[in-house]
């Protein structure tokens, strides 16, 4: 009898060593892959996706699609699957417009004349008609007519013929069901189509950045002005600009003409193509385990930028082509890890963010794995600046979200915040919100602690104002969160 007890203890005590053996090789390897993400490797993506060639990576553009085809390239290398139906490519039809001139803004008061500068005064409307207007300004606040919440921002004024000062936004801010109603107000292009059904000729937006989100209307010509230059149309008229503005969110609708020596010139010269298309970048890892395989987590970002306008290009480098260049720093890793994902991993590089979250959209309603088979999508966007990490969501999925707890606590060492998901009433601002909303559970990966300046849509968003260490450590919490969510059979 002692000697079968033994014969079982020595049996219990050899499996707990070979587990423990076992362990010990598996983090080792782990160790390994996880030291192999290389900051230099990382910024050279980063590199390419902001060189002059991509013109600024803008969705629909045939030099968007030659930037998705480095990335699929990658994959390819990696051995990373298509995961189209043996395609990398997921396309969306897209419409676009190039800006092959920076134009002319010229701002007039009875006999003085202001020629304004690019970028620092104003930028061309991405979306503008080609051709030049010039005319009196009107100011319409939000531009908004909603008869059915009582709302008319055109109500006391005539914009027949003229320019209108028009301000992003809506009078309602408090994110609750009344949000809804407002919702579909916020959007540039309900604005801009309100503008030409009121007979405005053209348009200023005080809001200096550029932006693809908008809509190409026969003979709207637009352009993107600064606060300063809506400061100075004020008080050339004996207004406050601050002052209206504060009337506005409160509601109040403080629309009026300007002074009749107040004119605004706007020339532009674009070519639009609205039959183009754009993708979205697919890829995945196939899961080794033969149940857990059926379950996918998907690690995405928008590749997508804002383009070029004239000679000048916006290499997009902090958004998004910092987000991208994490994500493919995690799956090459994940790619060649020795310690393969049980479940499936997909990726995604998003395309049409910039232009209305149209890659997120198209994805949410085309998945490529059932969305009740995939537990967790992670978005990346402008994690490239900074010194510590913000992932949304943490606090409402405490078991996926303890795998990247750990993975910092235990490997990188950042702070690292997150919150509780809160439901938005409002226009969806993020592709993390759409696949949100499709009920998928949802990470969106930030940074903390901005280290440059952040050139937010501008010409000067170049790669110097990355930092490549955060970078290099996001993609390492990328890589040892998502094989923890990945291999977590208890989930």
């Amino acid at each position: 009898m002692k000697t079968v007890t033994f014969a079982v203890s020595l049996l219990l005590l050899t499996s707990v060593t070979l587990v423990k053996a076992q362990e010990t090789t598996d983090q080792e390897k782990i160790r390994s892959t996880f030291h192999s993400i290389s900051s230099n490797e990382i910024l050279e993506y980063v590199e390419e996706l902001s060189a002059p060639q991509y013109k600024g990576r803008l969705s629909g553009s045939p030099e968007y699609l030659e930037a998705a085809a480095w990335c699929a390239g990658k994959f390819r290398e990696w051995g990373i699957q298509p995961a189209n139906q043996g395609s990398y490519f997921q396309y969306f039809q897209n419409a676009y417009s190039e800006v092959p001139s920076l134009g002319e803004l010229v701002y007039s008061n009875g006999n003085k004349r202001q020629i304004l500068q690019f970028p620092e005064d104003y930028l061309p409307g991405s979306n503008s008609a080609s051709g030049t207007v010039e005319a009196n300004l009107v100011y319409v606040g939000y531009g908004i007519t909603a008869p059915e919440l009582g709302y008319d921002d055109y109500k006391n004024v005539d914009v027949k013929g003229k320019i209108i000062v028009l301000e992003p936004g809506i009078p309602y801010t408090k994110n609750d069901t009344t949000m809804m109603k407002w919702t579909p107000y916020a959007e540039h292009r309900y604005k801009f189509r309100n503008a030409v059904k009121h007979g405005a000729i053209g348009m200023v937006y005080p809001n200096l950045i550029a932006n693809p989100n908008t809509v190409n209307l026969d003979g709207f010509v637009y352009a993107h002005v600064s606060p300063g230059l809506a400061e100075q149309i004020f008080s050339d008229a004996g207004k406050d600009y601050a002052e209206t503005k504060k009337q506005l969110q409160n509601g109040e609708i403080p629309s009026f003409a300007f002074g009749p020596g107040q004119k605004i010139k706007i020339s532009a010269e674009t070519r639009y193509f609205p039959d183009a298309q754009s993708c979205n970048v697919v890829g995945w890892i196939e899961g080794s385990d033969p149940v857990l395989k059926e379950e996918v987590i998907i690690i995405g970002g928008h590749l997508d930028g804002q383009g070029k306008m004239g000679d000048v290009v916006f290499p997009s480098a902090l958004d998004n082509g910092s987000g991208v260049a994490d994500i493919l720093g995690a799956a090459k890793a994940l790619a060649t890890s020795e310690i393969k994902p049980k479940r499936s991993v997909l990726f995604i590089l998003i395309g049409g963010e910039e232009c209305g979250l149209y890659g997120s959209k198209f994805y949410a309603e085309n998945p490529l794995f059932p969305i009740s088979k995939t537990r967790l999508m992670i978005n990346l966007d402008m994690v490239g600046n900074g010194t510590g990490f913000y992932l949304t969501g943490g606090k409402t999925y405490t078991s996926l979200f303890r795998h990247f707890e750990t993975a910092n606590n235990e490997w990188i060492h950042r702070k690292m915040q997150t919150n509780e998901v809160r439901k938005n009433y409002g226009r969806p601002r993020s592709d993390a919100s759409i696949f949100e909303n499709a009920g998928i559970p949802t990470f969106g990966l930030w940074t903390s602690g901005s280290v440059h300046p952040v050139y937010y849509h501008h010409p000067m968003d170049k790669t110097n104002v990355l930092t490549p260490e955060i970078m290099e450590d996001a993609a390492k919490l990328l890589y040892l969160g998502v094989m923890g969510v990945a291999n977590d059979e208890t989930l």
